[in-house]
């Protein structure tokens, strides 16, 4: 029998829908972020990248890199196995602990990912608690919803950063039943801000443990990088803290930081942590160089404040259709899937601007948009470019922009 069509045909679906993702073959080039070689049609071309999750630049930083090749020309590239089997490096142990500090708690566990670190973690820690309900914001990321699924548990729902909502959820719980209140700090898509100190009064008013969720902040808010629960002094009110190296530390892997029997018990018996390969040592130790210099220099997070802000100002300006945000990331809205790929490949073919196309599943249909992450990379020049570039895909594409529509009123 011959599968393949089943496959042919789940991939002409993507097509017919225009959610076929195609990926851009770039290369990064050390020590001029946000510049790229995109290699395509025509061959290798110079580009700046508007969409990269490397918010801060760290991916490039001397620290950071001189700290990975220092570390793989004593070490090896290699972890050499699981945590279990000679997996377990100093460098891992050593970023350990500076994640723990970063976050004021008594452990923390790194992880392959950020993904893993959600998806095998919250699993997990699910599954340890007796009768566990699981009480999710809606909008919470896939590897938060796949670690629910793969927990068993039961669980509710509520709406997306709504107080009256969530409580009556914990309120029809049966009293005295285990609850664990699972959201992030900062949502990718929208940009938009959980009110942490108001979860955690819900939680500890219903006797509920709190997973928060801090990918798209650590690093990048708070006096040392700590995320938005350390900007709004929350952190020791939240159970579990979950980020990600590879984000604003520009490396790679994930990490949760708790009590230490928390963390402990995720180490004895999360899967995911369990079976695979540690990350090798001149990952963890170029992660733990970063962590380190975000947690005393606040110079990258004043400037990419700096050029997030000059962003908005300038798109806004050119009466582009932004989202309001109160976060690092500027969501244009386009709220056509086709369009969206459209305005992406012309930004890239004619502009020499990269912005992935965001469309569903990834947000819901209808408000497919270009999400741009400013750095403190972006120079002025850089911006005024991107807006001019913006200006001229809408108005070939024939995409409404805000000032002309005022100007007709």
């Amino acid at each position: 029998m011959d599968y393949t069509p089943f496959f042919q045909a789940a991939l002409d679906r993507l097509q017919a829908e225009r959610r076929y993702r195609v990926f851009a073959d770039l290369e990064r080039v050390a020590g001029r972020f946000p510049t790229a070689i995109w290699h395509g049609p025509a061959g290798p071309r110079e580009i700046v990248v508007w969409c990269s999750n490397d918010y801060l630049g760290m991916g490039q930083h001397p620290d950071v890199i001189g700290a990975m090749t220092h570390t793989a020309e004593r070490m090896g590239t290699g972890a050499g196995g699981t945590r279990n089997i000679s997996g377990t490096s100093h460098p891992v142990v050593e970023l350990e602990a500076e994640l723990a500090d970063l976050h004021g708690k008594e452990a923390s566990l790194v992880l392959t990912s950020g993904y893993v670190s959600n998806q095998t973690g919250i699993a997990t820690l699910a599954r340890l608690i007796p009768n566990c309900l699981i009480v999710s914001d809606e909008l919470n990321h896939n590897s938060m919803i796949e670690g629910v699924r793969g927990s068993g548990c039961e669980k509710v729902i509520f709406r997306h950063n709504d107080l009256a909502h969530l409580e009556e959820l914990l309120a029809a719980a049966p009293e005295g039943r285990p609850k664990l209140v699972m959201f992030e700090s900062v949502y990718s898509m929208d940009g938009d801000v959980a009110p942490i100190h108001a979860i955690c009064d819900l939680a500890e008013r219903y006797g509920a443990m709190t997973y928060l969720d801090e990918v798209h902040a650590v690093g990048m808010y708070g006096p040392r990088g700590g995320g938005i629960a350390e900007r709004e002094a929350a952190m020791d009110r939240v159970d579990v803290i979950e980020g990600t190296l590879a984000k604003a530390f520009g490396v790679l892997g994930g990490y949760i930081a708790g009590k230490e029997a928390v963390i402990d018990a995720v180490r004895s018996f999360a899967p995911g942590f369990i079976f695979t390969t540690a990350l090798p040592p001149a990952i963890a130790a170029a992660a733990a160089a970063s962590v380190r210099h975000l947690k005393r220099s606040g110079a990258e997070r004043a400037g990419q404040a700096r050029q997030v802000a000059r962003t908005k100002a300038a798109l806004a300006a050119a009466g582009l259709p932004l989202l309001d945000t109160p976060t690092h990331i500027v969501p244009v809205m386009v709220g056509d899937a086709e369009a969206c790929k459209a305005a992406s490949d012309r930004l890239l073919a004619r502009h020499g601007i990269y912005i992935q196309p965001i469309n569903f599943p990834t947000v819901p249909r209808g408000t497919e948009r270009l999400r741009i992450t400013p750095t403190p990379l972006h120079t002025d020049a850089h911006v005024a470019a991107l807006a001019e570039a913006l200006v001229e895909t809408w108005t070939t594409l024939g995409l409404p922009l805000e000032r002309l529509a005022q100007a007709a009123e």
